[in-house]
Order: C-alpha cells, then structure tokens, then sequence
C-alpha cells in the first residue's frame, strides 16, 4: 500500500536532516561558519496573516428548517404546442431550443456534445414524454409560487408539491421568457408558509444553500458558495447570473437558493454539464431580478420593459482609444431610430453612454439590463460623451415594441407593430442604411419562431408571402393575408448580412417566446 502524507510534514522532516548533515559537516570543518537555516514553510507565511472575522456555520439545520416549508415541487402535464419543431425542452433528452452562437465557447461544448441545444443544461425532470417536473418556491401566503419559465412553458395543467406531501392545483398567471422566470397561484386554500427575497445581493464567497427536486427526487438540500458574478452564458438577452458551485441538477429548475439568514438571493436556472449532473457549475437568476420581474406579473401578467430606441455596441480597446477614452467602457450608439425616445432626446451615432441615473454603465449589455428593467413612460437620465465632452439627456422611456413576453392568455397580441408572431424588430432598409430595398431585421427574440429558423440582425426581408415588402407595415400586412387564408407559415425571401438569398417558412402556429 501506497503511504500518503502531508507534504508539510515531509518538508520539515527533510529541512531537519539537512540541518544536521550541516551542522555535523561544520564541527568537522572546525572554521566555517553556517547561515541559520530557516524552514521554507514560516518564510512564505505573512508577517500579518489574513483574518476572516466571519466563519461558515457549523450546520445549516437551522437554515433548512427556517425555509423548506416554503419550498415547492412543480409537476407540469404538457398541451399539445409542445411538441414538433417548437420543442423547448420538454421532451426527453431534448435541450431548451436555445442558439448557440452566444453561448461562450467554453460552454458551448458541452451543449454540443451531449444533446442540449442550449445553455439550458438544466431541463426539468422527465415524467413520460408529456410531462415535466422542476422545484419552485411560495412567496405569500395566499399561494404565489415562483418558478422558472420553461418549467411551465407550454402547460396545460400545474401542480405542486407542498414540504408537508400535500398535492395542490396551480394555474399559471404569467411569464417572461426573456429572463425565464414565471409566477404560480396556487387555486385554493390560503396560510401558506413563505419565503422571503433577500436585501442585499450576495458577494463573492459567501455561503449558499439550494433547495429543490432534483430528478424528482423532492426536499434535497445542497450547499456551496457564490463562485461569480454577472456571468453571460447566452440564454437570453438579459443574463446576468450568479454562479454558484452547489451541486444543482435536472429538475432544481426554478427553485431557491438562500443565504445564512434564509433569504432568496437567487432562483437555480442552467448548469454546465458535460453529464448532464453536476460539475459545480450552476447558474441561479438573482433575486433582484426576479422580484421585480415577479411584481408585473403579479400585477399585469405580462412584462412591459422600457425601450430607449438606439442600436447599441460595446467600447472596445480600440473604439476607446479612437474616442479618446481613458477605459473601454460604456454603450456606443450606433444610430437612433426615428421617432424614437432615443432621438426624439437628440442621441446620434458615436455619442457613448456613460450613466443611466447617475449610475455607470460600464458595458453595452448593462445598458440593456437597466432600460429594460424599468417601466415604459419613466424619465431617465443618461449621461454619454459626444466629442470628447459629457452632456446629459432626460429621455421618456417608450415600450419595448416587440417584446416577446409571454402571458397566461395566448388570445392576445403582445406587440402593437404587426409582427407578435415573428419576434422580430423590423425597420425600412433605406432607412438604417442597409439597402433601398426590403425591411431590413434589426433586433431577433431569440425565443420567436424568426430566430430558429436562422434569421438574424442585419437580414433583408425582400418579400413576404410572394410580395415585394418596403416597410414594416407591408410584412404585417402579407402575414394577416397568410392567416387569414389559413395557413400555418408565411413564407419569406432572406438576404443574409453576408449576401446569400434564401427562402424561410417561419410558422405561425404561436407566438413568439
């Protein structure tokens, strides 16, 4: 048998032999006078060590029993849209139906090579192939229950698991695909214990413990820490998650994760998985932005975002250095939309957005995650540099026009420009410089119909339905003729950025995610 021991032990061992081979050698040379020997392990200690003043628990009993009371399994009986092409996840051995073209590369092979088409790692827990289950969490006590979005995507009945064995009936009252959060009531009954969302984000370090239903297995506890923050995995347009190292698996989907004192902090969304298990890659949505997404859909089932109306890109080194900006920082605009808020508050192209109400944007994406993340018709404040010198604008958020939130009724349209069944932001080619003909794509949902057949910003829609199109208007109006025909795709004429023309059937059978 092979011995193993502690390299510290084996250091000093061999410091102190020789320590002694010198001194030996030395009384026999008589004259020569040796260095004391210091041991190599006290040199690399700092002469003021490092205090953590706070300690982890010894046991996080109190914790576990404080919060599993209101923590929930969700079971989901599947409709019929869920299955085809427009699978999200569902089905066995099926990913979520994400692109990978966002995803970083260093998780992109994981999705690749074992199955799941997106960075939703984490697909619910199979019960048969019409049928999901994933973990949730009640937050009052009449029975409102948070999960994930693709939990309950496509469900035609919910039901959910109390800590105590008691099977309840849920409906759905809303979700939003673009952040894959979505809220439950719970239909009968009231008193319910309930967790609350934490005050504070959590920091790098700190202790986590995660709840849920992994594998249908129900009432698992795990725990780890917060490994990062911010983290874009390419799962939507928003992402800014925590990652977290508590081992989290399929069917942890949608439910909490609470710090030491038994506050949400985070709701357990994607993992990165070669297996499929857990590697200590989990990724939770935070708690700030599941409140607030929660808020709307409690109170209007569906989410408005605010839409500023500029196309947008990050400051690289070198844009930086071509401005004259001491760091890559900031959204550049590339041009404001006529009619927009965004030029109607004077923005053009090169002006660099610096603050949103006085608070710094330090990437494009942030700018995103901060617009849409107020209501339509709030007054912001952007700082931005033009020529090298700040200004300032007060800018009326407008709606986002082709925001693909979902709402527990389908009957109704969610966008008001004639397109809530593509997900796409369209805009007259002339107009954005692309082309002098055809509609020219400016922004995909990446959950619509538009998006997985491969169209991408910066396409031309030449025509629609075998008609020439110039406007936004005249691919509305091709699609109303194709529906009210009765068919079930329009089929379209595609010029990519690139200059290949090809022919795209994009369905009509629902709308856009």
């Amino acid at each position: 048998m092979t011995e193993t021991r502690p390299a510290g032990r084996t250091t000093r061992r061999a410091l102190a032999s020789v320590a002694a081979a010198a001194l030996i050698a030395g009384g026999a040379l008589g004259s020569v006078a040796l260095p004391s020997v210091t041991p190599a392990y006290a040199q690399a200690l700092p002469k003021t060590p490092i205090e953590a003043p706070e300690h982890p628990p010894g046991s996080f009993a109190g914790i576990v029993n404080k919060v599993k009371p209101g923590v929930v399994s969700v079971k989901v009986k599947l409709d019929d849209s869920a299955s085809g092409d427009d699978e999200d996840g569902q089905g066995p051995g099926q990913g979520q139906g994400r692109n990978l073209e966002n995803v970083p590369p260093q998780l992109r092979e994981f999705f690749k090579r074992f199955g799941q088409n997106g960075p939703g790692g984490m697909q619910p827990q199979h019960q048969g192939p019409r049928g999901a289950v994933g973990s949730g969490f009640i937050i009052s006590a009449d029975g409102y229950v948070v999960t994930n979005n693709h939990v309950v995507d496509h469900a035609k009945t919910v039901q959910v698991t109390l800590d105590d064995g008691r099977t309840l009936d849920a409906k759905v009252i809303g979700k939003d695909s673009k952040t894959d959060v979505a809220l439950l009531k719970i239909n009968e009954g009231s008193n319910y214990p309930y967790v609350q969302f934490g005050k504070a984000a959590p920091q790098v370090g700190d202790w986590v413990v995660a709840i849920g239903n992994p594998f249908g297995l129900g009432g698992t506890v795990t725990a780890g820490i917060v490994s990062a923050r911010g983290r874009d995995i390419g799962a939507g347009p928003y992402d800014d998650f925590l990652q977290i190292d508590a081992p989290i698996n399929k069917g942890n989907s949608g439910g909490p994760t609470f710090n030491v004192n038994g506050e949400v902090v985070g709701m357990n969304t994607a993992i990165a998985s070669p297996s499929g298990g857990s590697v200590g890659l989990a990724f939770a949505i935070p708690a700030e932005t599941v409140q607030a997404v929660v808020d709307q859909l409690r109170t209007d089932g569906k989410v408005a975002r605010g839409y500023l109306g500029v196309q947008i890109q990050p400051v690289t080194q070198d844009i930086a250095e071509g401005l004259g900006l001491d760091k890559a920082k900031g959204a550049l605009v590339d041009h404001a939309e006529n009619g927009t808020p965004a030029a109607q508050a004077g923005l053009k192209a090169g002006d660099v957005i610096e603050k949103v109400n006085g608070d710094t944007v330090d990437s494009a994406r942030e700018l995103s995650r901060k617009i849409a993340g107020m209501k339509p018709g709030a007054k912001v404040e952007l700082g931005y540099l033009r020529g090298g010198k700040s200004d300032t604008a007060t800018v009326t958020l407008g709606a986002m026009p082709t925001d693909g939130t979902k709402v527990a009724s389908r009957g109704d349209d969610d966008s008001a420009n004639g397109q809530p069944r593509l997900g796409l932001q369209l805009a007259p080619a002339s107009e954005v410089g692309l082309s002098d003909q055809g509609v020219a794509v400016v922004q995909v949902d990446p959950d619509g119909p538009a998006a997985a057949k491969g169209i991408e910003a910066g396409d031309l829609i030449l025509d629609v339905g075998g008609q020439n199109v110039s406007r936004p208007a005249d691919v509305a109006a091709q699609i109303r003729a194709a529906e009210s025909n009765g068919r079930k795709a329009v089929l379209m004429r595609v010029k990519s950025s690139k200059g290949q023309t090809r022919f795209v059937a994009v369905s009509l059978g629902k709308k856009a995610g």
